[in-house]
């Protein structure tokens, strides 16, 4: 079994920020899937089932992501080396997407949640979304919303695109993975 998890915050006023990269993967990946939505408040979860496969949104808000994923991760009795968590990169530029298990992450709070709750050592898909001209201005950055032009990007080649490298995830391995699918669209 693979648990799919898209980082982002809940609610309309972050649905399309750079933030919630990881909610419009997930959404875009189970929109044609035959899905079962799970109802579980231990989840803290907006939680899909399709096949061998969970989709999570955690609605822990970022910060806290790290709860949300270990209770289904123990629920599910998902194996570390199955977990794959989608999320937003302030350190590579818009529209490259790279992979890697563990390492270090970097300021971003809901990767530090997971670390803290799960280890470091998931996969991780990582989709950049640029810097801001002003580096003290992080926090206004990655709870804006993408461009039009930007948003255009992501729903035709960068989403579909990271979908199909997900997919190849879960029947190779990572460095196979990274030799075909890694992204640079700039």
């Amino acid at each position: 079994m693979y648990l799919i998890v898209g980082l982002g915050n809940i609610g309309e006023k972050y649905q399309n920020t750079r933030h919630n990269i990881g909610f419009l993967v997930v959404d875009f990946m189970t929109k044609n899937l035959n899905i079962t939505s799970i109802t579980n408040s231990n989840f803290q979860s907006t939680l899909l089932k399709a096949g061998y496969n969970l989709f999570s949104k955690p609605t822990t808000y970022m910060n806290n992501s790290g709860v949300a994923v270990r209770a289904i991760m123990d629920y599910y009795k998902v194996d570390l080396e199955n977990i794959i968590i989608i999320h937003d990169d302030i350190d590579l530029p818009f529209g490259t997407v790279k992979f890697k298990i563990g390492g270090g992450h970097g300021g971003h709070n809901g990767l530090r949640s997971l670390d803290s709750h799960i280890s470091k050592d998931y996969i991780r898909v990582r989709i950049g979304i640029g810097k801001p001209q002003d580096k003290d201005d992080v926090a206004n950055y990655v709870l804006s919303d993408f461009s039009k032009i930007e948003f255009e990007e992501l729903n035709k080649t960068i989403i579909p695109h990271v979908a199909k490298a997900i997919n190849a995830l879960k029947e190779s391995d990572i460095d196979e993975v990274k030799a075909k699918f890694t992204l640079k669209l700039r």
